[in-house]
């Protein structure tokens, strides 16, 4: 049998403690993002612009072929 000692009591505060540091650095990153937006510096992800190529190119291609 195996009884919980104080190591398993640290470990599991260690976890919440790190939970509660990776929650307030995600929402640190998320309020310098949104100030970041606020000012102007917002950018475009890069699947979105690659997105957008691949739909103007598909269509150049399409009035091309099909026309």
């Amino acid at each position: 049998m195996t009884t919980s000692g104080p190591s398993d009591r640290s470990e599991r505060s260690g976890r919440g403690t790190e939970r509660q540091s990776w929650v307030e650095r995600r929402r640190e990153k998320i309020r310098a993002e949104i100030d970041r937006n606020r000012r102007g510096e917002y950018t475009v992800p890069t699947w979105v612009l690659a997105l957008a190529l691949v739909l103007i190119v598909g269509g150049w291609l399409a009035l091309i072929f099909l026309s």
